[in-house]
């Protein structure tokens, strides 16, 4: 009788420089992603909730996918060869390169591009991510790094990168080209409250008072085609329960924003995002939305400069625990 197969993910030991991984399944959005997406994270993003609005602002057809919805699925096509993940410490240099819509086809290739072994029998992997619609175009570019665990924890792998090829900022210039200045952001300022873009000022914090509940963890997970065995599988986490795909946490905190901001037309970019501590099914989440820019634009509305700053209580008696700090860039009506 032949020995059974093993499918799972590579160990740290198994990642190279350069390798390259784009074997994940292509994901053409439709509706009932949105609302999947939608129904787990409660978000008010109006322009993906509003057909007719949308058209009126972004002048095409088809609804517009939540920009959220388009980062977790990307994220979620890389986490093949990171199956194994314990947690993820970062992202860096993310930039919509122009609003999806639904109907469109994401394709995503993963490449290592930097290793670095812990003392804690893992490692840290940087892989550079880069999405593309059906036709090739590019939809995001993009920086993540996971730890992965060793095979023998006792290995002495070599790998002691510092990550310096990484941008720890934003590239001006592609920013300046995913702000959609096609759009006209009249209409969603017609059609909803305040604060718009004039009333936001630097220094202004905003408290959401409602905090979320973490439900449909796993759902979201497989939503995303993220096959990280630790968003599934409890016995595969470190912590002994499963452990919350990262870009909920981020979804979440977006959700939060856009009740803050109803004027928030799409997010743009992130200027970074750092995953302080774990979440689990059943958290909830709090997030201070703090005001960091505000740069009008000619063609209408602004690019705010928001950082969202999510904490977590865990059960009744719990202190609040930090467990995300994301800044972003968001068009504003």
């Amino acid at each position: 009788m032949n020995a059974a197969v093993r499918i799972g993910g590579p160990w740290f030991e198994d990642f190279e420089h350069g390798q390259v991984f784009e074997d994940a399944p292509g994901l053409t959005l439709g509706a009932g992603h949105a609302a999947a997406h939608q129904a787990i994270t409660g978000d008010r993003l109006r322009l993906a909730l509003d057909a007719p609005l949308a058209r009126a602002v972004t002048g095409r057809r088809e609804p517009l996918a939540h920009p959220n919805l388009v980062c977790d699925v990307a994220i979620g096509q890389s986490t093949g060869p990171t199956q194994r993940v314990r947690g993820n410490l970062f992202y860096r240099g993310l930039v919509l390169a122009r609003p999806v819509f639904l109907g469109e086809t994401l394709r995503t290739r993963t490449e290592v591009v930097g290793l670095k072994q812990n003392r804690s029998g893992s490692g840290l992997v940087a892989l550079r991510i880069r999405t593309t619609d059906e036709r090739g175009e590019p939809v995001l570019d993009f920086w993540r790094c996971p730890m992965i665990p060793l095979r023998d924890p006792d290995a002495d792998t070599g790998h002691a990168d510092a990550f310096d090829d990484i941008p720890s900022s934003l590239d001006p210039e592609g920013v300046e080209r995913a702000v959609p200045g096609e759009w006209d952001v009249g209409p969603l300022r017609d059609a909803v409250p305040g604060p718009h873009h004039e009333a936001l000022a630097p220094g202004e914090s905003l408290v959401v008072e409602a905090g979320e509940t973490v439900t449909g963890a796993t759902e979201l997970a497989r939503l995303t085609l993220n096959v990280a065995m630790a968003h599934t599988d409890s016995t595969r986490s470190s912590h002994g329960r499963r452990l919350v795909y990262g870009g909920h946490t981020i979804a979440v905190a977006a959700a939060h924003a856009t009740r803050a901001i109803p004027a928030l037309a799409t997010i743009v970019a992130w200027r970074g995002c750092d995953h302080l501590a774990p979440v689990f099914e059943g958290d909830v989440l709090r997030t201070e939305i703090h005001v960091e820019s505000v740069e009008p634009r000619d063609s209408g509305g602004a690019l705010a400069g928001l950082r969202a700053q999510v904490s977590a209580v865990r059960g009744a008696e719990g202190d609040p625990e930090p467990v995300l700090d994301w800044s972003f860039l968001a068009l504003v009506a």
